[in-house]
């Protein structure tokens, strides 16, 4: 069947030209909307500004073909071969193209949006400045390939196979690119913000510049990448293995990354403002110095020596423990539970919920921080459902007011001014505290379970390791178990209980002394 002869069976109303075999025919303008052309041979056909919208050209042979500008949205291309072919400025969306091939296939500027390409071979294709949004590229193999200035946002692009490719300046932001092959990928001034890149290999990619803002990389390896200037900041890289990776003037701001293997890493100039220094790999890492401003502006850096780093990047996970002189039961942990769903409602530091660690004769309440100046207000609100919280939230007061009004010439300026800038969310905290409490229904549930009348200490650690007691109940550890094994507290036998004691204050400064602030 020539060309003319399919056109008039066309018009006349025939749309099944399966198998037909057109091979370097001329069909450049024709209108074949919805033909099925199901295993035609159109390998090095000229179908240029063709209109074959809805056509089913699965299993198809286009190999070398001339489709630039044609019309494919809609088109059924499943399986189809189109090896080399010329598809410059062809609108494929919402085109069906699972296991098509497209090998050195010339796709610049050609519309692919929801497209579906589960499991296609576009090896070595040319995308450049194509659009893919929302496109679903599962499985597919872009190894080589040229996708310079393309966009690929929202695109599906699981475990898809971009080894060696150039994606430079393309836009794959929210895209899922969830165990997705990079390797040496060309990524340089991508926009890479809010994509799942979680377990991906990304080894030796060039991310330079890129924005992976928000993005998340836990368990991704960057080994050998190179992420200068890039903007991490809000991603996620737990876990993330960046073993000789360059980060110089990487932005890191309010990163999370407690796991990740930073051996041998260089972080030369990164702007680390609220970003976790502990739960870090970091043997031979290079850094020289860190800019610690909240905007990374500059404004706050910090330099090292060789001993600095190492401590500057093992740092421990500040922690608030709650111990309970008591074994916590079912209708306490009930009450427990609620009480500090509310607080968390409402004091947003308290957030994530503690662990729990309960023997036969005491519970251990641990909440972890984010950073060593929330440990003090923290504190007054966990131990808010305790009737220790009193004495509690009083001696943390008193002993950051107390340091304030030290003898300047006993106290470095520093140390100083840090325990000043504690006292007014101190003060928040205790007043908001006494809020909740007033209005929510669980802490007067607590109050009433023996639990939480026992004796209590609480122990604060910073991220250097300090460790400081703001609180110890003196009946703490002074219960007695009867020949019923029923617990009676010493704290109930009278109405007043012992006046507790502030640790001593050279302890105290000590302890705030070695915080380590998120705006330094």
């Amino acid at each position: 069947m020539n060309v003319e002869e399919l056109l008039e069976k066309y018009t006349s109303g025939a749309m099944d030209f399966s198998g037909v075999d057109l091979s370097e025919a001329n069909l450049s303008g024709v209108k074949l909307s919805g033909v099925n052309l199901s295993h035609a041979n159109l390998s090095v056909a000229n179908l240029s500004g063709a209109n074959l919208n809805g056509a089913d050209l699965s299993h198809a042979k286009l190999n070398v073909a001339r489709l630039s500008g044609v019309n494919l949205s809609n088109a059924i291309l499943n399986h189809c071969c189109l090896n080399v072919a010329n598809l410059i400025r062809a609108d494929l969306s919402r085109a069906q193209l699972r296991g098509a091939l497209l090998v050195r296939a010339e796709l610049i500027r050609a519309e692919l949006s929801r497209a579906d390409l589960f499991e296609a071979d576009l090896k070595g294709a040319d995308l450049r400045e194509a659009t893919l949004r929302h496109a679903h590229l599962r499985n597919a193999n872009l190894s080589e390939a040229i996708l310079k200035g393309t966009s690929l946002a929202g695109a599906n692009l699981e475990m898809a196979n971009f080894n060696a490719a150039d994606l430079s300046r393309a836009d794959l932001s929210s895209t899922n690119l969830r165990e997705a092959e990079l390797k040496q990928a060309n990524l340089a001034q991508a926009n890479l913000s809010g994509a799942d890149l979680s377990g991906a290999n990304l080894r030796w990619a060039d991310l330079n510049g890129a924005d992976l803002s928000w993005t998340d990389l836990s368990n991704a390896k960057l080994s050998g990448a190179s992420l200068i200037g890039a903007d991490l900041s809000n991603a996620n890289l737990t876990n993330a293995s960046l073993v000789h990776a360059n980060l110089s003037q990487a932005k890191l701001i309010k990163a999370e990354w407690i796991g990740a293997d930073l051996t041998s890493a260089i972080l030369t100039g990164a702007k680390l403002y609220s970003t976790p220094r502990f739960g870090l790999k970091t043997d031979a890492l290079v850094c020289e110095w860190v800019d610690l401003s909240p905007e990374g502006d500059r404004t706050i850096i910090q330099r090292f020596d060789i001993e600095d780093v190492r401590d500057f990047f093992n740092e421990t996970p500040p922690t608030i423990c709650i111990v309970v002189d008591a074994a916590l039961e079912s209708e306490a942990n009930f009450a427990l539970a609620g009480a500090y769903y509310h607080i968390a409602q409402e004091y947003q530091l308290c957030k994530q919920p503690p662990s729990i660690e309960v023997s036969r004769r005491r519970t251990v309440i641990t909440f972890r921080v984010d950073s060593d100046d929330t440990l003090l207000p923290t504190a007054c609100m966990a131990i808010l459902p305790f009737r220790d919280v009193a004495n509690t939230q009083k001696n943390i007061y008193t002993m950051v007011d107390t340091i304030g009004k030290e003898d300047i010439s006993l106290l470095d300026l520093n140390t100083l001014q840090r325990a000043k800038q504690l006292v007014a969310p101190i003060q928040e905290a205790i007043v908001q505290a006494k809020a909740i409490r007033q209005v929510k229904r669980n802490l007067e549930l607590a109050a009433k379970i023996n639990f939480f009348k026992a004796a209590t200490q609480t122990i604060l650690t910073n991220s250097s390791g300090q460790t400081l007691i703001v609180h110890h109940n003196p009946n703490f550890g002074k219960r007695f178990i009867n020949a019923a094994d029923h617990v009676n507290f010493l704290a109930d036998l009278s109405s007043e209980s012992p006046t507790p004691t502030l640790p001593p204050m050279n302890t105290v400064i000590d302890f705030v002394k070695t915080f380590h602030y998120v705006n330094e």
